[in-house]
């Protein structure tokens, strides 16, 4: 059997980190020895987190950015690279869905759900990169997806657009990585319904509790299971995505 890639001491940033995958992805990671960049909007649901971590023996960095604010994430990453040198692994877990049918939406829902899960995600992950190669670092970039890159469901196309966006950045940058000869590696992870807040802040938590489904849905442990699988693979070995459901989901 292949040797797994070692995860303790390297700084890994996580976005969406003060709640759901992301939060879970964060502990995982602490357990496993990494120092954490914790960014996400809410400093004191990350200062809790950070609090978490350091009982877990482990290191964290809170950062409060607002993904739609390019200077934002430039400053968070600068401050990474005062803190400990750069990025060696990026999880892009920021993501939010709004109830915003193409036909009838709002023009600020459109634009939050392409520029948070889309054109931020870009941004972070080129930072990430020009982070790793200034260092000359094999490093490792995860997208926390959905299953909407691959269907799309109701009212939720331009949801299911900007996942639809992220599997194709996702391949494009594996080809330009590829095509430069860099030790980067590049993958996604892509679940189903997931037991967090993401639908009461979609729908509203009255219509998303009437629209919570009976069977089991997957846990936000479950994504950062996945999530340690593919940082821990040996560096021969490229995972582009691993795609996850409840076991009843029907589609």
């Amino acid at each position: 059997m292949s040797e797994q890639h070692e995860l303790k001491n390297r700084v890994a940033l996580v976005t969406g980190a003060s709640s759901g995958i992301g939060r879970a992805v964060c502990l995982a990671l602490a357990k496993k020895g990494a120092r954490l960049a914790i960014v996400g909007r809410r400093l004191d649901s990350l200062t809790a987190l950070k609090a978490t971590i350091e009982e877990l023996g482990g290191e964290a960095f809170p950062l409060a950015v607002d993904l739609r604010d390019e200077s934002g994430i430039k400053s968070a990453f600068d401050a990474v690279s005062r803190k400990w040198n750069g990025v060696d692994i990026l999880v892009n877990s920021a993501g939010l869905g709004r109830a915003a049918p193409l036909s009838s939406g709002k023009d600020e829902d459109f634009r939050e759900m392409l520029e948070v899960n889309a054109l931020a995600l870009a941004i972070v992950t080129r930072e990430a990169i020009t982070s790793m190669q200034r260092r000359n670092v094999a490093g490792h970039i995860v997208h926390v997806s959905s299953m909407s890159a691959y269907r799309v469901q109701g009212d939720t196309g331009m949801y299911a657009a900007t996942k639809h966006a992220v599997r194709a950045m996702t391949e494009g940058l594996r080809q330009e990585l590829r095509q430069a000869g860099s030790p980067i590696r590049i993958s996604s992870v892509s679940p189903a319904n997931t037991d967090t807040e993401f639908m009461d802040r979609m729908l509203g938590k009255a219509k998303a509790k009437e629209n919570r489904p009976e069977y089991r849905q997957l846990e936000p442990e479950d994504v950062a299971d996945a999530v340690l699988y593919l940082l821990s693979t040996p560096s021969h070995v490229e995972i582009n995505d691993i795609l996850m459901r409840p076991t009843n989901q029907p589609d």
